[in-house]
């Protein structure tokens, strides 16, 4: 009964900017960590960014000062702001969702960003 959809990928040149979005249902959004996560081909999957119920913010080293995580609890959505694209940001990205007890994790099923000239 839980789902996280995405969209919002694309393709863009480098230096171009997609907004993701992720919708859930099925749970109480607003208590949850939320996560996005990234994987290329051949590469494993990583964390690009989280922010976590009372709104603080993680980010991998790689996109920090060019990505944006938020989330609108009143939407049921989180969202990745993404700027300053580079080839290295293509991969499919996931939405995931962990409860305050880490014991109920879901996945998206991910949308793809492609980013070539």
């Amino acid at each position: 009964q839980v789902q996280l959809v995405e969209s919002g990928g694309g393709l863009v040149q480098p230096g171009g900017s997609l907004r993701l979005s992720c919708a859930a249902s099925g749970m109480d959004f607003s208590i949850n960590t939320m996560s996005w996560f990234r994987q290329a081909p051949g590469k494993e999957r990583e964390l690009v960014a989280e922010i976590t119920s009372s709104y603080d913010t993680n980010y991998a080293d790689s996109v920090k000062g060019r990505f944006t995580i938020s989330r609108d609890n009143a939407k049921n959505t989180v969202y990745l702001q993404m700027n300053s694209l580079k080839p290295d940001d293509t991969a499919v990205y996931y939405c995931r969702s962990w409860n305050p007890s880490r014991l109920y994790v879901h996945w998206g099923q991910g949308t793809q960003v492609t980013v070539s000239s």
